[in-house]
């Protein structure tokens, strides 16, 4: 698979003979080289199973009154990108539509396409269109409703159709009711429109037949993921670590066992209670554990997120602060007590889940956690590929994949699409309530609209500009109107004093978690610090200026030059900041080289050991979205390194 995430077209090729994908360079059943097929970027392709199967009948039942071309034949889901849940639907390689996940109307929808008209259009007894006139190239045309002949069946504005002229097929979308249709000036919208492809049979095909085709494939990149491992545990492993599986109850890291335990006799799992998982995830890798009998390892992030939810606010997409505590914390406290040595983990990451594992490397190293060194050896695999591996070797997957999850993490996860925390809703109520219930005060307390949270806006700090397109679209006010976390009143920013030099001062508002000692151990993490605990003033000396905090949150700063007193400045408020909303993760102290941290009711520092180098800086969660904690302007420093 190629190392490519961006928009496009990908080829994949089909099986017609035994009626389902290829991934290999030929069917390992009837040796057919297969029939060249295109899909969106990136082209992560995944079978559709379970609950899945029954959304797609039902929405092609529901649209052509009929579901008997699809039924026992091979579909399969391609995500692309869209307002939320998008997924190309493929069958009989050739993509027949789109489900999408409507956020305005709150459900699943089908949006047809030519594949799908000729697919459907001999047996389909409802949303027919015939029509005449018209010349010329039609696709993105609309159809007045004086050029309509006959229309079959009862349907609404927005429903997908199938349009017929002559011996023309196509795929439209209804653009009024059925029943205005023939008044009106634009009645339907043409997808697309051409000559029906010749009549042919669709072999009945399952998963097995898909294991079955592409047997050969998956002995290739297995072997090769294999030799990936065993070589790095037989010259690189020179401390002879154990060798752990990163093990999430996902699909992935079930691969990644599976390669693991190819490839090693002892194989231990590490899995993370994050306390927000599904019961059936919890369950399941305590029973997969047993039943394979390997050694269990839990990291529990216990109450954490309960904990810190009304300090920091709903986590989002592009402010996970959940994960440092929930997850980095945790696990870096089960590595350092349960593999003080070291530890080599095979995990499941691959390119095409993300942007940000786009370019990871077989061999990668998480900064925060010094003492694990992590392997990767699925990361070209397709979402295809993995589950070619799990449903050859008949590995027990994670029930959630049969109830129409495309990703299992934490149930609250602002990464998880609306259609799926409806899923939740649907199987757990108890859970789905809870942080419903949750988002709901927090958006009232902030003057927010219920949309806020119905739409899913929450899962976002800054709206990315489909959001933003569609907070306009419902004309909805996203502003807050009070707030809610830590704020920022400039008193006087960057400027020259009489005296020479520099100077900035600010108040800072913050609810007070800590006394304010806590301020001055996080300012020793940036410099030499002097401390008045009865009048509450700690005073911050570098060679390049100083500061002063006094426990009401002003803020006073001077130094030689701009660049510095806004640095200094920067510096000081975040380490204020990060005193009061200290999570107790731990990270910092894990990764202190010189062990001059340590937590006790929040951050201490050793003065005598701490040398401010700054690393720990680096791996606060409280730093790091530093941005989006904060109410005001936040002050950066000039980029001048």
């Amino acid at each position: 698979m190629a190392q490519n995430i961006a928009h496009g077209k990908e080829t994949c090729r089909w099986c017609d003979s035994c009626g389902t994908l290829l991934l290999g360079e030929s069917c390992s059943v009837c040796g057919s080289a297969g029939r060249e097929f295109r899909i969106n970027s990136p082209g992560d392709i995944r079978p559709c199973m379970g609950d899945s199967v029954d959304l797609v009948l039902r929405l092609f039942r529901e649209a052509f009154g009929t579901d008997e071309p699809l039924r026992n034949r091979s579909i399969w889901f391609n995500k692309v990108p869209g307002e939320d849940r998008t997924d190309e639907v493929i069958a009989d390689g050739r993509v027949l539509g789109v489900v999408r996940f409507d956020m305005r109307l709150d459900r699943m929808v089908l949006e047809v396409r030519q594949p799908g008209a000729d697919m459907f259009h001999r047996v389909a007894t409802k949303n027919v269109v015939w029509f005449w006139g018209l010349s010329g190239h039609l696709k993105g045309k609309t159809i007045p409703g004086e050029n309509l002949n006959d229309i079959v069946g009862d349907f609404s504005r927005g429903d997908p159709l199938i349009i017929r002229k002559g011996q023309r097929i196509g795929a439209g979308v209804a653009l009024v009711d059925s029943a205005d249709m023939r008044s009106s000036e634009r009645a339907i919208k043409i997808r697309d429109i051409d000559q029906p492809v010749p009549e042919h049979t669709v072999p009945e095909a399952g998963l097995s037949d898909f294991t079955a085709c592409n047997r050969d494939h998956l002995k290739r990149i297995q072997r090769r993921a294999v030799r990936e491992v065993r070589t790095f545990l037989a010259e690189k492993n020179r401390k002879s670590l154990p060798v752990t599986v990163s093990f999430s109850g996902g699909k992935d890291s079930l691969v990644a066992y599976g390669l693991a335990s190819q490839a090693s006799d002892d194989v231990e799992l590490m899995y993370i209670d994050t306390g927000l998982e599904f019961p059936e995830t919890v369950e399941y890798v305590r029973s997969f554990a047993e039943e394979h009998g390997n050694r269990l390892h839990v990291a529990s992030g216990g109450n954490g997120f309960w904990d810190n939810v009304d300090a920091f606010g709903p986590p989002a997409k592009d402010f996970r602060w959940c994960c440092k505590v929930c997850k980095l914390g945790p696990i870096t406290d089960l590595i350092d007590t349960e593999f003080p040595d070291g530890t080599v983990t095979v995990e499941g990451n691959r390119w095409l889940e993300s942007y940000a594992r786009s370019g990871i490397g077989f061999v990668t190293r998480n900064p925060f956690v010094p003492n694990q060194i992590n392997l990767n050896p699925i990361r070209s695999w397709t979402a295809a590929e993995v589950w070619l591996y799990i449903l050859s070797h008949g590995l027990r997957y994670n029930p959630l994949y049969d109830r129409d999850f495309e990703r299992i993490g934490c149930y609250l996860c602002p990464s998880c699409l609306s259609s799926e925390w409806r899923n939740t809703g649907r199987i757990h109520p108890e859970l789905y309530s809870r942080w419903e219930d949750h988002l709901h005060s927090y958006a009232e307390s902030r003057g927010l609209p219920k949309e806020y949270v119905d739409s899913g806006f929450w899962r976002w700090k800054v709206l990315p500009p489909k959001m933003v397109q569609l907070s306009e679209e419902m004309d909805l006010d996203l502003r807050p109107k009070a707030a809610a976390g830590p704020s920022l009143r400039m008193l006087k920013g960057a400027s020259s004093c009489a005296a020479g030099g520099y100077s900035m001062e600010a108040v800072v508002t913050i609810q007070r978690a800590r006394d304010f000692s806590y301020v001055a151990d996080a300012l020793r993490t940036v410099g030499e610090v002097r401390y008045d605990g009865e009048y509450e003033i700690a005073l911050l000396r570098l060679l390049v200026g100083r500061a002063r905090l006094f426990g009401g949150g002003q803020v006073s700063v001077n130094a030689p030059d701009e660049r510095n007193v806004t640095r200094i400045f920067e510096r000081s408020v975040k380490a204020l900041i990060r005193a009061q909303m200290c999570t107790e993760c731990g990270i910092c102290e894990k990764g202190c080289p010189r062990k001059a941290i340590r937590i006790d009711g929040g951050m201490r520092v050793d003065p005598d050991r701490c040398n401010s180098c700054g690393r720990c800086e680096r791996s606060c969660m409280v730093v790091h979205y530093y941005d989006k904690l904060m109410d005001g302007e936040p002050v950066a420093s000039p980029r001048n390194d």
